[in-house]
């Protein structure tokens, strides 16, 4: 059946203070995901405040939703998800948003509900799933320094930093027709044990694992560890992630009944 509204895709926020005032907590996320939303889609964006804890609240909320957007975000995922060390000190951490993220994973792969993950949400996705994260990139032999560089000017941070080669017959090689691209490097932690449900698409240069995708026919997951979301109104392969994802929240939400 043909849905009869536009469809929903829920973007997950963090929970943060304001001018370091930590008694008080606001729930948001960056403007450039909404707006990707808005231009690289046909959809409506929903911000999804990090307050679920309980199985109802995401199944309930599940019922609205017709794709899931995992951002990025300052924090890192707590290493108790995926029995790492403890954290150095100084690393950020959003326990509320870890809660209301990996409930809306399971929740999401039950529906089969299409999911697109950047940066942290691409972290987040794959530890849902059972694999692991290296917390300090720069501390493995051999690997790049992928974080962002503070002193340069925000829109800076955001241009193509390095290459990475798209894993041939893969499903981001197949949507974009290349066999590398450039992308935009703002992370410091990166996959260590890739969940052995995904998929590699893309893969750095140092071996850092750039790109991943859930191989079933049923459910849409892709999710990158760069961020496309900064160059939707000009870059091609950002245009083509969001395209993607767009068809396939389309699709999911003709499979629901109408709204009225």
């Amino acid at each position: 059946m043909k849905q009869t509204r536009k469809p929903i895709i829920g973007i997950i926020c963090d929970v943060f203070p304001r001018d370091g005032n930590t008694d008080r907590l606001f729930h948001g996320v960056a403007a450039e995901y909404i707006r990707a939303v808005q231009l690289g889609t046909r959809c409506i964006p929903l911000l999804i405040p990090a307050v679920m804890e309980q199985t109802n609240d995401w199944q309930n909320l599940s019922t609205l939703l017709d794709g899931i957007l995992l951002t990025g975000s300052r924090t890192n995922v707590h290493p108790d998800r995926y029995q790492g060390t403890v954290s150095q000190a100084g690393t950020l951490h959003d326990l509320q948003r870890d809660t209301t993220s990996f409930g809306l994973i399971d929740t999401a792969l039950q529906r089969k509900i299409p999911i697109l993950g950047i940066c942290r949400g691409f972290q987040e996705i794959n530890v849902a799933l059972g694999g692991t994260l290296h917390q300090v990139l720069t501390e493995i032999e051999g690997k790049q320094d992928h974080a962002e560089h503070l002193d340069l000017a925000q829109n800076e941070q955001y241009q193509s930093a390095h290459n990475i080669t798209l894993v041939e017959g893969g499903y981001l090689q197949l949507l974009l027709s290349q066999h590398r691209i450039q992308v935009n490097s703002l992370h410091h932690q990166g996959i260590k044990q890739l969940a052995d449900a995904l998929s590699l698409d893309a893969i750095a240069d140092d071996g850092v694992i750039e790109a991943f995708s859930l191989p079933k026919e049923d459910q849409f997951l892709v999710a990158v560890q760069w961020h496309p979301e900064w160059h939707i109104s000009d870059d091609l392969v950002s245009q083509a992630l969001f395209n993607a994802f767009d068809v396939a929240v389309h699709e999911y939400a003709d499979l629901k009944a109408p709204i009225a």
